[in-house]
């Protein structure tokens, strides 16, 4: 193995057990789980046997296995940075009802107002 191939798959391991570790408590769809795992497992493949990744790419009729590999990517970049902004939303949106709840809560009634000090 070329030492690039090394380095590579470290990165990706690496990434991986940070995903599984962080995100293991968490909300986290078992989806997109799985799909983070094959997409790592498909990397590591990609480094390992880059010929293979041309030959998919030939046959799903992209001309060289680096530009599947890139469409892939922006592929993956949308999705992550869809995912992000959806829980961002829902980030803001659990904060805005929570403030609504403290506001609610520590709301004073009003005080009553006696005719003498109206008129």
């Amino acid at each position: 193995m070329v030492l690039i191939q090394i380095l590579l798959i470290l990165a990706v391991v690496v990434l991986l057990l940070l995903f599984l570790r962080h995100h293991g408590t968490t909300k986290t769809a078992a989806g997109v789980k799985i799909g983070f795992v094959l997409f790592m497992v498909l990397a590591v493949v990609a480094v390992i046997r880059p010929q293979w990744v041309s030959w998919l790419a030939e046959v799903v009729g992209v001309g060289r296995g680096t530009d599947l590999m890139l469409y892939g990517l922006i592929v993956a970049f949308g999705f992550a940075t869809i995912n992000t902004y959806l829980r961002f939303k829902e980030l803001e949106l659990r904060y805005a009802r929570l403030a609504r709840a403290i506001a609610i809560r520590g709301a004073e009634a009003p005080a009553e107002i006696d005719e003498k000090t109206a008129a």
